[in-house]
């Protein structure tokens, strides 16, 4: 009869430590079910790119309303200070008009690229010029000082003005890569963002310059040049020469909420709206692709 005891306490005991060892499972699967699910938290910095600036803002706006413990900060400044910075780690993502290995000083080699959109850029006058299509030629010529009056060009006697980037601008950079070929620009007044060179063009009779898209007003008159216009479908196709991506730079692999806000400017929510609401293109809708020598090939 003890016997028997004894061999019901073991049983009994084991069962118990079975019990306790599920309960101990149950209790490490729930934990970490929990923390897979837990809402990113963190502080982003994303410096650079004026053109890209604005899509960026807006993203993280909405972001942040669905993933309240992120903090984002947004900057200009243009692509070469946005590549300087994340290659130096004093922001986490670096936006930029070109590609790192466009930029001298850059070891692109640190950075892994992420591209979020495309963006096409025109050249915009005054509407006072009375000039609305160009040749590429043309085009060339007034950038480098070879044509100074309107009326040399079917427009205005009137003369012109040129406004140009400052150095280390992505979108100067790609500007002269598709317009002047490796010739030197004419010595003018420089500004540092998309936004300041909308203003100035649209209050200055005779100027000319080059925008974003998405900077393009009715306060202005787009250039089309060799009979085709700037639109989103003729830079899909490449048809329009000059278009750019939009990179968000970061030194090596993102902390996750970064992750995150890059997967969302991925997401269909930023790409099937925000994108083209924004006056930026989709990298999805382009049907050819670019590398950093700036050779174009099809998809």
């Amino acid at each position: 009869m003890k016997k028997k005891t004894i061999i019901s306490l073991v049983l009994g005991f084991a069962a118990l430590m079975l019990v306790l060892t599920g309960c101990g499972n149950n209790s490490s699967k729930s934990s970490s079910s929990k923390d897979s699910s837990s809402e990113a938290s963190g502080k982003i910095t994303a410096v650079g790119s004026t053109a890209l600036q604005p899509l960026v803002e807006k993203a993280a706006t909405n972001f942040q309303k669905k993933n309240s413990k992120v903090t984002i900060t947004v900057q200009g400044g243009g692509s070469g200070t946005g590549l300087s910075q994340v290659q130096d780690k004093s922001v986490t993502i670096g936006n930029s008009d070109i590609f790192a290995e466009e930029k001298q000083g850059i070891d692109s080699k640190k950075l892994v690229d992420h591209k979020v959109a495309v963006v096409g850029m025109a050249p915009v006058v005054n509407k006072d010029a009375n000039v609305k299509s160009l040749t590429m030629e043309q085009v060339k010529q007034i950038f480098t000082g070879k044509i100074t009056n309107w009326k040399e060009v079917g427009g205005k006697d009137e003369k012109i003005t040129v406004v140009n980037r400052a150095k280390g601008s992505g979108t100067r950079a790609t500007f002269e890569s598709a317009v002047l070929k490796g010739e030197e620009a004419v010595k003018s007044q420089e500004q540092d963002s998309n936004g300041t060179v909308q203003k100035i063009v649209e209050s200055t009779p005779g100027a000319v310059s080059y925008l974003a898209f998405s900077y393009i007003n009715d306060k202005i008159q787009p250039i089309s040049i060799d009979n085709v216009k700037p639109t989103d479908e003729n830079v899909e196709s490449d048809k329009w020469k000059i278009w750019s991506y939009e990179h968000m730079y970061t030194n090596g692999k993102a902390d996750s909420a970064t992750t995150k806000f890059l997967d969302y400017m991925n997401s269909k929510d930023v790409q099937d709206s925000l994108v083209k609401d924004m006056g930026y293109i989709s990298i999805h809708n382009m049907k050819v692709q670019k590398d950093s020598k700036g050779t174009v090939s099809s998809k």
